[in-house]
């Protein structure tokens, strides 16, 4: 009995070592080398995923695309190196991409237009989109001036793409353990997600506009933590080589938040930011001169958002209250048809502004002088002399319209200055 047992109770330690191992693999998957709990997990994950956001708005957006700001080598080389991780991406394909959709915005040629291709298209299929202008050498030679061209970008990031997405996933494995799929997935879809389908789709598609640019971009709320300030696509779009996007005091821009921190850090150093309208309406001047002209062409977006607010809106409310049972119907979603674009209209839009503007002389009116104010800076063949005879005109015409608001309008735009270090420019 003895002799029989003896074999088992022999090879019981090395049983239990082999348990142990076991446990120990087991413990590993579980929760890899950190062993975070689940909160922890969330954390780490919205964290890993902000960096990559932020990686694409500062530097392959504003720095790469948009030379809006620039970077320390350093900070330049951990963005590279973590875009490679977790999306990629190479420089110079998303930076062509992206100043092409600039360049051809809203048309046959813009890479990812939803008023184009359509908006379901576009928020299913956005990182096909990328990955199908990213071949297009036409369109790398032509807009892809100034990316990285080093040895490790020819040997690493270009060459071994998915290399990066491979050793992120590992990293993750390691870290985290079983769970670590999941976090490296999330990393991955993040990008595609918010920046090729909300701010790509949603962004040319819903949401508000602060200015009346030539494309239909706009923005998107409440999506600033998520998506580092991108989704203020309608203020990009008007102000491209801006390095901040936010406007209005309610918009936050988290990527704006970043670059400040690392110009205090002397990591980075603003170039260009939207620029601030100076308007002295207590000292404007009798008539409107070549500096009033050099200061509302500068500012135009903000002029013609300044006559919505300070004309359309008022005059519209006023005539709709007076609007008879009759022509009530009229006024309907109607407001936002005498400061958009017609280029984005569809035959119904065009035909609630005909029938609005037929039925109403003051609201005609002031749709014909919203036209005719655009049409000054729109004319670019025209010199400063023309300009600013078409400027004094439209300034006498509107005060003898009769409208107060129009009236009170061109008293606010003889009070636009250039500023001191702008005075130099001239409006071309």
């Amino acid at each position: 009995m003895v002799c029989a047992i003896d074999p088992v109770i022999r090879d019981l330690p090395r049983f239990r070592n082999c348990v142990s191992a076991m446990n120990d693999v087991l413990n590993f998957f579980s929760g890899g080398l950190l062993s975070a709990g689940p909160w922890a997990l969330v954390l780490i994950t919205l964290a890993m995923t902000h960096v990559t956001i932020v990686s694409v708005t500062v530097y392959l957006h504003r720095y790469s695309a948009h030379r809006a700001l620039e970077l320390h080598p350093a900070l330049k080389h951990f963005f590279r190196f973590w875009l490679w991780l977790t999306t990629g991406q190479n420089t110079r394909a998303w930076t062509a991409i992206h100043r092409k959709h600039h360049a051809r915005c809203d048309t046959e040629e813009d890479p990812h237009s939803p008023q184009v291709l359509g908006i379901r298209k576009v928020l299913s299929e956005g990182a096909e989109l990328y990955q199908a202008e990213a071949v297009n050498q036409e369109t790398l030679d032509k807009y892809g001036a100034g990316c990285p061209d080093d040895w490790v970008e020819r040997n690493v990031y270009s060459r071994f793409t998915f290399l990066g997405i491979a050793l992120m996933g590992a990293i993750d494995l390691a870290l985290f353990g079983a769970i670590g799929i999941t976090i490296w997935a999330v990393q991955m879809i993040w990008i595609p997600l918010f920046a090729a389908g909300v701010i790509n789709g949603i962004g040319h598609y819903w949401g508000y506009r602060n200015f009346e640019c030539t494309d239909a971009s706009r923005n998107v709320l409440p999506w600033g933590v998520l998506i580092g300030g991108e989704e203020l696509h309608n203020n990009h779009h008007t102000y491209p080589n801006s390095a901040k996007l936010s406007i209005r005091r309610f918009e936050f821009d988290m990527g704006w938040a970043w670059i400040r921190l690392f110009e205090m850090l002397g990591l980075a150093k603003v170039k260009k930011v939207a620029p601030k309208p100076v308007v002295d309406r207590d000292n404007a001047k009798p008539a409107v001169d070549l500096d009033t002209l050099r200061a509302v062409f500068q500012h135009r977006f903000q002029v013609m958002a300044q006559y919505r607010r300070a004309v359309i809106k008022p005059v519209f409310e006023q005539e709709k209250a007076r609007a008879c049972e009759a022509t009530r119907g009229f006024y309907s979603r109607a407001r936002a048809l005498l400061y958009r674009d017609q280029r984005f209209f569809k035959s119904r839009h065009k035909h609630r502004l005909a029938n609005l503007t037929e039925h109403n002389h003051t609201l005609a009116t002031i749709y014909e002088y919203r036209l005719r104010l655009q049409s000054i800076w729109s004319q670019t063949s025209r010199n400063s002399s023309e300009m600013l005879d078409s400027l004094a005109q439209w300034c006498r015409d509107a005060e003898e319209s009769g409208i107060h608001a129009l009236q009170d309008f061109v008293a606010t735009l003889k009070g636009y200055r250039v500023q001191p270090a702008q005075a130099g420019n001239a409006a071309q």
